[in-house]
Order: C-alpha cells, then structure tokens, then sequence
C-alpha cells in the first residue's frame, strides 16, 4: 500500500510540467524581499507609518493586536529580515501568557509547521531567573509553508533531480531501494524549502520588563559566507 502510494507520487512529479518558482518568507503578505525602500512602500501601504521617536526604527503600527516597531534587515541591498518588536514592555507574568498565547496562534495555524513542540512556558516558571543566571533563551521557530505547495512540489528543480539521476525504465518500475530513494530526495528538497521561509519569536529583557520580537526571515537572501 505504502510503495503504490509513494510510486504514484513520484509518477506525479515526473508526468507534470510546470515552472520553478522560488517562494519566500512573507509577512502581512508581503514577501520580505527587495529593496529595503520597496518595503517601506509596501508597509505603510498596509497601514504603519514611520516613527517619529526612533530613528533606527522603521516602521510602527499594529500588528496581531499589539503596538510594534518594525525593523528591516537588508544584505547586499535585499531585504532577508522583517524584525518586529513590541513597543510596550511588560510584567513577567504577562510575558508568559503573550508569549504562550502567540505560540498557541502559530499552531493553530495552518501556514505554519512547528520546528518543535514543547516551548510552552509553564506557570511556575521563574523567567528572570532563568535568562539572568541559566542564559536560557524562550523561543519558538516555526516554518512557513510555501503559498503555491503544488508549484514547490512539480517545480523543474525538483522533476530535473529525479530525471538525471534515474533512468526512464527506474521511474517507471523502481526496486524498493529506489523508491525509498526517490521518495527520501523529495521529502529532502520540500524540508529544505521549508527551511529558507523561518518565522520565529522570543522573549526580550529591558530593565526588568519584558517584551516580544518576532522574526520573519528570508534565508535565500541571508549571508551564507559568500563575501568570505
């Protein structure tokens, strides 16, 4: 049952032709990547507008509710980061039921599947003790799935892997070891997809208050040691 499943799949990649498109990481629906101007444009479109307090922050509004500052992070002249960060601080206790709440948010949604599952802060948790002493750091990392998953999965890129290293007559009838292969490269290239779309949030200090930063980060667009 489970190889007539996983052969039909393959079959399915190999017989459909469509475009490689590169899906990233968007926020408000806006893809972060571009120009850091082009950004600011599509932002205040969405309603925030530049702060009139802090020059290094960009951008300030609502978003999920909540006042934020909006910070964008450009490498070699592209957008790889939209940094978001509460403008108000609050109570460790009230940080533990923000930061549970928004964990609870992202699971519930459907665009989102989760790096891990066992982030939620208890009640007992004494917060400032852990950051201060124990360096512990609250975070919660989450993948954005891709918004066109059928383009991702028959993209070329994908199609162009099985296609050079099997032969017609190996796609069509695969020995258990090639399908298991086959089947593996896939799930390997969508987990790397998955991987350059990172949304992830932690908890921040400031003076004994507390607050959020969220991370929407384009990982194509990351330094990866090319001006080494």
């Amino acid at each position: 049952m489970l190889k007539n499943f996983a052969l039909v799949f393959v079959h399915f990649l190999l017989s459909v032709s469509l475009y490689a498109q590169k899906d990233v990481t968007q926020f408000l629906g806006i893809p972060v990547d571009g120009s850091k101007s082009e950004m600011v444009k599509k932002l205040k479109d969405k309603g925030f507008v530049i702060s009139p307090y802090d020059k290094d922050v960009v951008l300030t509004g609502q978003f999920n509710g909540t006042q934020v500052n909006i910070y964008i992070v450009t490498n070699n002249n592209k957008v790889c980061r939209i940094m978001v960060c509460d403008a108000n601080n609050i109570s460790e206790g009230d940080i533990k039921i923000r930061f549970n709440k928004l964990l609870q948010q992202f699971f519930n949604n459907k665009r989102y599947l989760a790096a891990s599952s066992d982030s939620i802060i208890s009640e007992s948790e004494n917060i400032s003790y852990e950051l201060t002493v124990n360096k512990k750091r609250y975070e919660a990392i989450f993948y954005q799935l891709p918004a066109d998953m059928d383009t991702i999965l028959v993209s070329n890129e994908i199609r162009g892997i099985l296609l050079t290293k099997y032969t017609e007559k190996q796609r069509s009838n695969p020995t258990e070891e090639e399908l298991k292969d086959m089947t593996t490269t896939v799930i390997s290239y969508l987990l790397d997809k998955c991987s350059k779309e990172v949304v992830w949030f932690m908890i921040s200090e400031n003076y004994g208050k507390y607050y959020i930063t969220m991370f929407y980060d384009n990982e194509y667009n990351r330094a990866n040691g090319e001006d080494l």
